[in-house]
């Protein structure tokens, strides 16, 4: 009777996407999320009963973190599931979680908050062996020595006042003669409080805001390096909060290279993670299953040190093609890796009592990208999506986390 209830809730408040766009090449019967380990549930049940503190009793705070590659970074597919998350969220207004000022850095900024700088900044990236700056759990980083440089972020670009904040955690370093500052609205200096514990820059708002503006202030003559490694913006407000970190090109070694991977997952303490790293991975001819499954487990033991009991979702890679030059012709050739990845993360999700979407699966196995592009769903690389396909995935994936939900004992 409590899921018919459940069910009936949900479905009347919109919280399910209906009618997703169909489409005859899908495998439908993939569409749901699998738990091969058909014994142990804990993780699952656990993160369920924190979903019914908020769907059923309005109180509490849940945490996502979904981390991947470019698929990620761009944030179509990952902004996709937090908006219709929001619509569960429904009267509360919690946080956006956490940012990265990618623009700054000279990279693909998610279209849903908006960045400008200016000044010099230099930028450091876990996919590059030679940076200047130790990276945090976002991967990426940018730094400056210039007296002139200033971060400006807006987070309500469509005017739907969702994710506003009253307090920002700047993730970032400097030595003690150089340190940061926010311009307020009239234009007086708000300094921040610095938390030793996390090594972070914590800014308080009297008013609830939706943008802001970080300036750097040397403290001497000299010139002193200010390093910002990401942004949360915050509220206390209760509800599901949807974080999302992507670096182009990122394997799993290249978050692992994170020298504050596990300092700053602290501050999130996430209740799920969504894996979708692996493309990458998965590009040299010589992939080993077992080498990224061990790979998994060092970053899931990261994470278990924060999170001890946290839920996992293992979703697969794409199919995907690599592109082979032959003199002056270019063709594609379908990267047949994409079905060992597959069995890996069907094993690692046996092995951490996880959930499992397989998307390669779904989408239509190998050489499946190429219909996905003739449908206007991929782009033309054979590696990532259009804006429409990746909210198809957004879309599906949500659809069949929840029906998980609704369907838990």
């Amino acid at each position: 009777m409590l899921f018919l209830i459940e069910v009936m809730c949900l479905s009347a408040k919109g919280f399910l996407v209906r009618d997703p766009i169909p489409y005859d090449f899908l495998v439908d019967s993939l569409m749901s999320i699998q738990y091969p380990d058909s014994v142990h549930h804990h993780r699952k049940d656990l993160f369920f009963d924190k979903m019914d503190s908020i769907v059923l009793c309005r109180k509490g705070k849940v945490n996502i973190l979904h981390i991947g590659g470019s698929h990620i970074q761009a944030d179509y597919f990952s902004h996709t599931v937090r908006c219709h998350f929001d619509s569960i969220n429904d009267d509360f207004t919690p946080s956006r979680g956490v940012i990265f000022p990618y623009k700054v850095a000279k990279t693909n900024n998610p279209t849903n908050y908006k960045v400008t700088s200016t000044g010099n900044w230099i930028t450091s990236k876990n996919v590059k062996k030679e940076r200047m700056a130790q990276l945090g759990m976002m991967g990426m980083a940018v730094t400056t020595m210039d007296p002139d440089a200033e971060i400006r972020v807006k987070m309500d670009v469509d005017t739907s006042y969702r994710w506003s904040f009253t307090r920002i955690r700047l993730l970032g370093y400097s030595d003690s003669m150089c340190i940061p500052y926010m311009l307020d609205t009239d234009s007086t200096n708000i300094y921040p409080i610095f938390d030793d514990s996390t090594e972070s820059y914590v800014f308080h708002f009297l008013q609830p805001r939706d943008s802001f503006v970080l300036r750097i202030k040397q403290l001497d003559m000299t010139p002193h390096a200010f390093t910002v490694c990401g942004f949360i913006v915050e509220n206390d407000q209760d509800g599901i909060v949807y974080h999302s970190i992507g670096v182009n090109g990122a394997s799993v070694p290249s978050y692992l290279s994170c020298e504050n991977f596990q300092r700053d997952l602290e501050l999130i303490k996430p209740d799920m993670v969504i894996f979708g790293i692996g493309i990458n991975d998965a590009v040299p001819q010589n992939f080993s299953e077992e080498k990224f499954i061990a790979r998994y487990d060092s970053l899931i033991a990261e994470i278990e040190k924060i999170s001890p009991e946290c839920f996992y979702i293992f979703v697969t890679n794409n199919d995907s093609f690599r592109k082979v030059r032959q003199k002056k012709k270019v063709t594609y050739v379908v990267n047949r890796n994409g079905l060992k990845a597959q069995h890996a993360f069907l094993t690692l999700a046996k092995k951490y009592e996880a959930g499992y979407w397989d998307l390669f699966g779904w989408m239509g196995g190998l050489e499946s990208m190429r219909i996905w592009e003739q449908n206007g769903l991929a782009q033309k690389d054979k590696i990532h999506f259009t804006k429409k396909g990746y909210k198809l995935i957004g879309d599906i994936f949500y659809n069949a986390l929840i029906m998980s939900y609704l369907e838990k004992e």
